[in-house]
Parts: structure tokens; sequence; C-alpha cells
């Protein structure tokens, strides 16, 4: 199943949306699509979709998915990335009033850097991703949260605190 998970804020994605359902109306997109479309206005043909679910509902998609296609959010990538998703990531873009700037994209470049996502920078391209995540091999998401709390515990001791 792919899980198309488009965050909760105030812009829609309706390019990803309409994208994704024209490639399953071909046929190229055979798996089962739920897509969580948050405040876009365009309303899938081609497969389920609420706006929004609560977090039992997202955890359970997201569990039961192989593939994950969202947008250039940190949150949702991370999320994504920690359960071993395969993860196609678009980045929402100001010129189509999808956020007030293109920040996503520095982000998405961020995680293809480290080969934890695959980037989709032009949603016309989304069917060559698909076909390139089959096979492709991803670096394992490594939290550096604890190293962090370490060199602030190193630091304070240090100090003196």
């Amino acid at each position: 199943m792919i899980f198309v998970t488009l965050g909760s804020q105030k812009f829609q994605f309706d390019r990803l949306l309409k994208e994704i359902d024209r490639l399953c109306e071909c046929g190229i997109i055979k798996e089962k699509v739920y897509a969580q479309t948050g405040e876009s206005n365009y309303e899938p043909i081609n497969y389920e979709y609420r706006k929004f679910m609560d977090r039992k509902e997202f955890q359970k998609y997201m569990d039961e998915c192989e593939t994950v296609i969202t947008h250039g959010g940190t949150g949702a990538i991370i999320t994504a990335i920690k359960k071993g998703k395969k993860v196609i990531a678009v980045p929402r873009l100001a010129k189509y009033g999808e956020h007030v700037d293109d920040h996503q994209i520095q982000i998405i470049r961020q995680f293809d850097e480290m080969n934890l996502i695959m980037p989709c920078y032009d949603v016309e391209t989304i069917e060559k991703s698909l076909s390139k995540i089959k096979n492709h091999t991803f670096a394992r998401y490594q939290s550096n949260t604890n190293k962090i709390i370490e060199d602030l515990k190193k630091y304070l001791t240090e100090c003196g605190l």
C-alpha cells in the first residue's frame, strides 16, 4: 500500500493529489493508495482519502504501508523513515500557493544527501520516483538525540553545573 500524507497545515497540495490520481487511473500505480489530504481542495477519484485523521488512524496507515509519499515536512519524513518506510518527498512550492516559501526544497535535499528518501522535485516525475524507489537501498535513520543529550551532560559537568 502507498500512504500519501500531506500534513495538517493551512496549505493545499492539489498538484500532487491530482498526479497520483492520474497515475492510479492509468494503471501505472497498481497498489492500493490511501491519502490524508489535509487542507487540499482536490478530492481524489481513484483512491480513498480523508482530510484529517487522528493519531491512531494515522499510525495504522503508516504501519500498514510500504511506501509513503509526502510533502517536504520534517515531521512526516522522520516519522516514516523511523518506521523503515520507503519515502518519496515532494516539496510544496510558493508559486502554487502551497507554502509561504520554498524551504521544503532544502529539507528534501538534506534528507536525500543522507540517502534517507527519494526526492521528487517535480510532481510530473513522480512516476519515475515510484519506479526508482522499488530497487533503491536507503541508509538507516539514526537519531542523534542521545548524542546531543550526552554532549550537554558532558559540557555541564565540565562547567561544574
